[in-house]
């Protein structure tokens, strides 16, 4: 296994600025919670000068890590129980649909899932893309460490990594 590229987006990075100056028009980013736009952005700007990201492929996976998971849209969406539970904050009270997004914006018809972890572990997680490399159709991962403490405060790495 080896890490093609990697990106990161340090803490306090403006997102909606990044998103201006780096991608071509995708309103849905504007619904994202904070998880999904570090991912959404971090895979944006890991494969944007490759030729064939918009064709569709089952043989990459998206893997995200976390040990926050979603908890600040967790805590946005509690806020609205008890006037109006919004659906649209409810979404992403699944730490799982950044991998989702990603997939869905790039075609990958692979392997998806997100992991909840205690602290970024580097053996497990290579550890665990191991695992998913071990399905013959798998040759590439998205893998990202993607912690939200806060909307502000946060460690986001997304790398390609080959079989």
């Amino acid at each position: 296994m080896r890490v093609i590229r990697t990106v990161n987006i340090p803490s306090g990075t403006d997102l909606v600025a990044l998103y201006r100056e780096q991608m071509e028009e995708y309103p849905k980013f504007f619904k994202m919670d904070i998880l999904c736009k570090l991912g959404f952005l971090g895979t944006e700007l890991l494969l944007k000068s490759d030729p064939d990201r918009f064709v569709p492929r089952e043989d990459r996976a998206v893997l995200t890590f976390s040990r926050f998971g979603c908890e600040c849209d967790d805590r946005h969406y509690s806020g609205t129980i008890d006037d109006y539970p919004s659906p649209a904050l409810f979404v992403y009270t699944l730490p799982n649909i950044v991998s989702g997004e990603i997939a869905i914006r790039n075609r990958y018809e692979g392997e998806t899932a997100a992991f909840i972890i205690e602290k970024y572990d580097f053996e497990r997680i290579r550890s665990i893309v191991g695992d998913v490399f071990q399905d013959r159709k798998t040759g590439s991962a998205i893998v990202a460490w993607i912690d939200c403490r806060t909307e502000t405060e946060w460690e986001c790495q997304v790398s390609l990594v080959e079989k």
